[in-house]
């Protein structure tokens, strides 16, 4: 199944799955290395520390590389620009009840980052909006009630 997600998702999985490589995994064989050294396994926190640590690694190794291996990469910017809200885009909203104006990009669910303002396509908000143009209301039915969000831009950028 194919995972959409953006260039610059694409690119910092990529980054992410590099650095766990080149680096943590590396640190965690020698962690293990030191642990072991100091003799006991069985009562040695430092060894079952840095076992945790080297299973979680590897776990999200895996994970990392079944989601880039299935990754159907979009660059926004690439797109058609028809004034329709579709994955990738940047869109700015206002909230009809409250006037706050807020900024969100649609994009894949392993790249999803509301501290930066980026939704989930699988998100209420994004399902509200996918298809809409400027000026049409989106009905966001979110876990705290329903919001009524005015958009007011749509950029295709990445």
């Amino acid at each position: 199944m194919a995972v959409p997600m953006t260039s610059r998702g694409a690119a910092a999985l990529t980054d992410e799955l590099k650095q766990l490589k080149t680096v943590a995994r590396p640190e965690v064989v020698t962690a293990i290395s030191e642990a072991r050294a100091h003799g006991d396994l069985k009562e040695n926190a430092e060894y079952h520390a840095a076992k945790e640590q080297q299973s979680f690694i590897e776990g999200r190794i895996q994970e990392l590389e079944s989601v880039l291996s299935n990754a159907q990469v979009i660059d926004p910017s690439t797109l058609p620009k028809d004034g329709r809200v579709v994955f990738g885009v940047t869109v700015d909203l206002i909230n009809i009840d409250n006037d706050d104006e807020v900024t969100y990009q649609i994009v894949g669910d392993y790249e999803s980052d509301i501290k930066l303002n980026r939704v989930s396509i699988s998100s209420p908000i994004a399902r509200a909006l996918i298809g809409k143009e400027v000026d049409d209301i989106a009905t966001v039915n979110a876990p705290g009630g329903v919001i009524e969000y005015e958009i007011t831009d749509i950029r295709y950028e990445d």
